[in-house]
């Protein structure tokens, strides 16, 4: 299992320096990578750090970790803006990028915008969009109808340094979303609750998903092939070990960091300690 510390750009960790940091300690403790999330802050009561730009400061800084962008919402975004900052993040991190997906969980971030929190509309803009991402990061050209997201002909630049294209990870917790998980490089699964110090998803209940996966990934004839399984969590959370989580399917470990749960200056002790092995 490899391990990364995954920060909540949240309230004193949006300041960028203070992410760039904490992603040079990380790797100095023996991290396997650096983590962070894709939020405008509403849904918490504060502002929240552009994950690219916070990724792209800590690729400056380290030359090692993997950058984990856990994950990017989508329905938020323009795909062909997603792979024009992935691409250039991956070329300037020297090929480190992983870049995970979602369709987004906070509601607030889209309904001030006037933007539909419809589950069932972001799913499939979300869908829309990664296959437009996928294509781009590739250098195809693409042509698309839509409904979100129209395009005629386009290829955009740079290229990664990741051939064919930088990993795509899925976050989800709902059996459809882990089938559509099944479709690219990985998928990221929860174990905290929404309160941020309970359980969310016992080991075994992870196998039971994790198998999910698997079968969609047999189904698209996609078995054999690498395939990632990145858990959020706390080590020791429910009397659970990561080891618990590596059990059952786990790949990736990304120890969660935020402002409400810890402070910084206990955060920083942790990273400096190194990943919970």
């Amino acid at each position: 299992m490899k391990y990364a510390l995954d920060v909540a750009p949240l309230g004193e960790l949006a300041d960028p320096r203070t992410l760039v940091r904490l992603a040079e300690a990380a790797e100095a403790a023996g991290w396997d990578g650096f983590s962070t999330w894709d939020s405008l802050g509403l849904a918490f009561g504060t502002v929240a750090a552009d994950p690219f730009l916070a990724l792209a400061g800590a690729a400056m800084a380290t030359e090692r970790i993997r950058l984990l962008a856990s994950v990017i919402v989508l329905p938020r975004r323009r795909p062909q803006h997603v792979a024009q900052a992935a691409a250039t993040l991956d070329g300037l991190s020297g090929g480190r990028l992983v870049l995970g997906v979602g369709a987004g969980g906070d509601r607030p971030d889209f309904e001030a915008f006037g933007e539909d929190w419809t589950s069932s509309v972001r799913v499939a803009q979300m869908d829309e969009a990664v296959r437009i991402v996928d294509a781009l990061l590739r250098g195809e050209t693409v042509t698309s109808d839509g409904p979100a997201y129209p395009m005629r002909d386009v290829s955009i630049g740079p290229r990664p340094a990741q051939r064919p294209r930088p990993p795509i990870w899925l976050g989800a917790r709902r059996p459809g979303g882990i089938r559509r998980a099944g479709a690219w490089d990985g998928w990221i699964a929860v174990s905290v609750g929404d309160d941020g110090v309970s359980l969310a998803i016992t080991p075994s209940a992870l196998g039971e998903q994790v198998e999910i996966a698997r079968e969609a990934r047999r189904a698209a004839g996609l078995d054999g092939r690498a395939f990632d399984v990145a858990v959020f969590g706390n080590a020791g959370l429910g009397g659970f070990s990561p080891a618990d989580f590596e059990a059952e399917g786990a790949t990736w470990w990304l120890e969660s960091v935020t402002p409400e749960r810890v402070p910084l200056a206990e955060a920083m002790r942790a990273v400096e300690a190194g990943p919970p092995r």
